[in-house]
């Protein structure tokens, strides 16, 4: 079976890991028609928008796209473009699951971590406006319905997956409106799926537990603000943003991407780690069905990084990035041939 997917490369470095990605996945026996778009400054230049309606239009045709990072301008510039497909497709759930990957050095070796979070409102609604000069208010928007709507994928996700807990995280101990409603709608969801366990925790206190012990959490559920926070910090624990996928996935639509900057400073210079690109694309295979496929790979990936100077130098290793796909494709031709 052939699958058609959208590919939006993006900036800096993702047209190196992308097309690193790529190959690796074509040299699996993968069978994919890209479908290659622009977003993001280049689109800018080229088409006047950094969220061209071509690339909406290839998604929701496709219900499925993998992306490269897309450099977001800081305090000026246009929207990101990040924000900008989670709200045109409705793109709810941000699915990140943080796992220890083997010969990858980290402080921890016992994380095995999913975090859920959702994907459209609270401050990332972008609801900004001056009301004086030198005054500026932000809403926090969080609505009954999209708290709903997360906690029950979160909840179906982890009887799925076989995960055993779920603990939702909030400040309702501040924002007790807001937040409030968001572990209240968490609550009635849970009562529904009475053999998962459910707890909750204030997102500060989290934060502390998390980088002393994070083995005793399993899956997490968080609201936007601070699931963006919370997943990045978590990326931490297992060797950073470089090695770890992402999901952001609708009703029919999933958009695979790495969750890691544009890195336009070695733009480029092939020296780039394409880990978190190909770890989001094994969750894209998984999505579309091409399991075996994703196994093999993987397991390509883990014993290429056990072989010494092989990985990409931020992982320890010499290899530039067009080696160290090489280096997986071959693994990948071996145990084909075995």
């Amino acid at each position: 079976m052939t699958h058609t997917v959208t590919l939006v490369p993006g900036d800096g470095i993702g047209p190196e890991v992308s097309d690193a990605v790529v190959r690796i996945i074509e040299t699996a026996g993968v069978s994919v028609k890209w479908e290659r778009f622009d977003a993001g400054m280049a689109a800018l230049e080229a088409q006047g928008t950094p969220l061209p309606q071509a690339l909406l239009d290839s998604i929701r045709r496709n219900k499925v796209a993998l992306k490269g990072p897309i450099t977001t301008p800081i305090g000026e510039g246009f929207a990101s473009v990040n924000v900008g497909l989670r709200k045109a497709l409705d793109l709810y759930a941000s699915l990140r699951p943080i796992s220890k990957l083997p010969h990858v050095r980290s402080r921890f070796d016992n994380v095995d971590l999913v975090i859920v979070r959702e994907n459209t409102e609270d401050l990332y609604a972008g609801l900004e406006h001056e009301v004086v000069p030198g005054v500026v208010e932000s809403l926090k928007i969080i609505t009954e319905r999209a708290s709903t709507r997360i906690a029950r994928f979160a909840f179906e996700y982890a009887r799925k997956m076989g995960r055993r807990r779920i603990t939702a995280v909030h400040k309702a101990n501040i924002m007790k409106m807001s937040d409030g409603l968001f572990i209240k709608s968490a609550r009635i969801v849970a009562a529904e799926f009475p053999t998962i366990a459910y707890d909750e925790q204030i997102v500060d206190a989290l934060c502390m537990k998390l980088v002393m012990k994070p083995e005793q959490f399993d899956m997490l559920l968080l609201t936007n603000l601070y699931g963006d926070i919370v997943s990045d910090l978590a990326a931490g624990l297992v060797g950073g943003l470089g090695v770890v996928g992402a999901a952001n996935l609708g009703a029919d639509t999933g958009v695979f991407e790495a969750v890691h900057g544009s890195a336009p400073d070695i733009a480029g210079q092939n020296v780039a780690n394409p880990t978190a690109l190909l770890r989001s694309a094994l969750l894209m295979l998984h999505h579309l069905g091409e399991s075996e496929a994703a196994t093999r790979i993987e397991s390509a990936l883990i014993r290429v990084l056990a072989m010494p100077g092989r990985a990409t130098r931020d992982l320890g290793g010499t290899a530039t990035t067009t080696e160290f796909a090489g280096f997986i494709c071959s693994e990948l031709g071996t145990a084909v041939g075995q």
